[in-house]
């Protein structure tokens, strides 16, 4: 089997070819802790207008991550985006981030140029149109709809967009019903997740999210079998290296086979005892807050 060093060594363009040669994959990728990483990178610069700044600036960010991903052989990409926890922020807050990054998904040319560029096809997934339809921001539901109508003709990547995904039940169900009405039969699986999403999306393979341990907006999709990655750093910071260490740890790393444990040797038996007797009271998943943020149990200082 290839090593790390010699994955982490490789042209781009391999990895790529031994990541699809793995079978296609569909990877949830939130991009989390976005405010935080610009304050922290770009905070002390003046700005004439600071959310627009800001807005540009991880609008790039975002096309980079996507265009990593992509060029590292995941054709399709999943990534929540906002829940109505957004709507509790406040009106200002909605305004001028929450719709606004919206708006700029489905309509701004960083990203329509670039889902030209990179042939994707992109979906709005979730409850957006019910959570939005009693607010002045009902209109984000067509722009969503407008976007996929100009992407369907790309077929190299899959982008799927989440927004009000946290709960698909009321949706599921309505949609059950109107396939009822017009099949006269029960819609299976396969169905529903195609009139959720769009069109049909395989089982998620591996999740990558960041903060405290939580998985989420995947209605449909999830399996338990899945991987599950959490970056220390907020999503924005995530590198090529980083990136190409959990995708080996996905295709490889996890795939070995169980061992037959009653017959291991007795070295290993030793070290695997030792190791976990010196991590006996360590629990993945424990945090500190420092400064009021939430930080995994790590040396901070």
């Amino acid at each position: 089997m290839i090593t790390l060093a010699e994955f982490l060594a490789l042209p781009t363009e391999e990895v790529a070819k031994l990541v699809r040669a793995a079978g296609p994959q569909v990877c949830v990728f939130p991009i989390n802790g976005t405010r935080r990483w610009f304050m922290l990178q770009y905070g002390d610069r003046q700005w004439e207008d600071p959310i627009t700044a800001y807005m540009d600036i991880a609008s790039q960010n975002h096309v980079g991550l996507y265009r990593l991903f992509f060029d590292h052989g995941i054709d399709t990409l999943l990534t929540p985006t906002l829940g109505p926890d957004i709507l509790l922020r406040g009106e200002e807050y909605m305004q001028k981030i929450g719709a606004a990054g919206l708006t700029r998904l489905a309509s701004h040319p960083i990203f329509l140029n670039f889902y030209d560029e990179f042939d994707i096809r992109i979906h709005f997934y979730g409850d957006h149109r019910r959570s939005l339809s009693q607010t002045e921001y009902a209109y984000l539901s067509d722009l969503f709809d407008e976007a996929a109508e100009k992407t369907k003709h790309h077929d190299r990547y899959r982008l799927f967009f989440g927004v009000f995904a946290q709960d698909p039940t009321q949706t599921i169900a309505e949609l059950s019903v109107e396939n009822f009405s017009k099949h006269d039969k029960v819609p299976d699986k396969h169905t529903l997740i195609e009139m959720y999403y769009g069109e049909y999306v395989e089982p998620v393979d591996f999740f990558i999210g960041f903060d405290k341990f939580s998985v989420f907006d995947m209605p449909l999709l999830a399996t338990g079998e899945e991987d599950l990655y959490f970056t220390v750093s907020p999503s924005p910071y995530i590198t090529e290296r980083q990136l190409r260490t959990i995708l080996f740890d996905h295709i490889y790393t996890r795939r070995a086979p169980e061992p037959d444990i009653f017959n291991i040797s007795a070295e290993a038996c030793s070290k695997l005892r030792q190791y976990y007797l010196e991590h006996q009271e360590d629990t993945l998943g424990i945090g500190q807050l420092y400064y009021g943020v939430w930080i995994p149990e790590l040396k901070f200082q």
